[in-house]
């Protein structure tokens, strides 16, 4: 059976592992809200998809630049702590 502290432990790692694969996201999405919000602000253009769009594509390209430290993260955490509470290691 499974230990109430080792769970704790297990599920501690896992949400600072989940919160250091999405800041890098986050905060991009922050940033592009930002200036897209700054820039609507100053020009008085109120469009939707200038929201929008700009967003996505910032967070588009920096999932698509960080996915191999977001993998390696993951892959990290589950070979160091959950595979070996599985096979019971």
């Amino acid at each position: 059976m499974l230990d109430e502290v080792v769970f704790f432990d297990t599920m501690r790692e896992g949400l600072w592992v989940s919160l250091i694969i999405s800041v890098p996201i986050l905060t991009v999405a922050l940033l592009a809200g930002l200036f897209v919000g700054l820039f609507q602000a100053l020009t008085s253009i109120q469009e939707l998809t200038l929201t929008f769009v700009p967003k996505l594509g910032a967070i588009v390209l920096v999932f698509w630049l960080s996915m191999g430290f977001m993998t390696q993260t993951l892959v990290s955490f589950f070979q160091d702590r959950i595979i070996p509470m599985i096979t019971g290691g």
